[in-house]
């Protein structure tokens, strides 16, 4: 994570394609690269154990 809040609010608050694994803005009903309408949150914590 990052230092300062307002840091960590830029990076993560995105949501992620689920087809084409892009990042979009966290208001987007859809792809900007594919256009596909199934997206998700990004993730807010490392998947690395």
């Amino acid at each position: 994570m990052a230092r300062f809040k307002e840091a960590d609010e830029r990076l993560l608050n995105k949501t992620v394609c689920m087809s084409c694994s892009v990042t979009n803005p966290a208001k987007a009903t859809r792809c900007r690269k594919c256009g596909y309408s199934n997206l998700r949150p990004k993730a807010k914590e490392s998947r690395k154990s």
